[in-house]
């Protein structure tokens, strides 16, 4: 992929891999310290898959963690939040299905970069 695919964020970047009609597939990197904000979707769902380093993940009340080859389901309309709190760069891929997976389907509650 070249560079102009990759999505600059506060928390690290995103790239697109995939995508079709009611599908997206991302890779997401999130840096030391980095935190998406608590949000969720109306239209859509995710399934996250930890390829590299630590993941601490909220879903509705629940928080837990998620180390290399685990994954976990984000059902629509759930608030959700991934973290990275350790030395080395979180990978993630996120499969996203629904019928809206642009950017405009996210509610943000709590966002340490000012976003909500």
């Amino acid at each position: 992929m070249s560079t102009l695919d990759v999505v600059l964020k506060p928390w690290g970047k995103y790239e697109v891999l995939t995508e079709g009609s009611g599908y997206k597939v991302k890779r997401i990197t999130v840096i030391r310290n980095g935190r998406l904000s608590l949000q969720l979707h109306n239209q859509r769902s995710e399934h996250w898959v930890v390829v590299s380093g630590e993941a601490a993940v909220t879903i509705g009340e629940r928080k837990l963690r998620l180390l290399k080859d685990q994954s976990i389901y984000i059902p629509i309309q759930t608030k959700h939040r991934i973290e990275n709190n350790n030395y080395e760069d979180l990978v993630l891929i996120e499969v996203q299905s629904g019928n809206n997976l642009e950017e405009d389907d996210i509610i943000r509650f709590e966002d340490i970069y000012g976003r909500t």
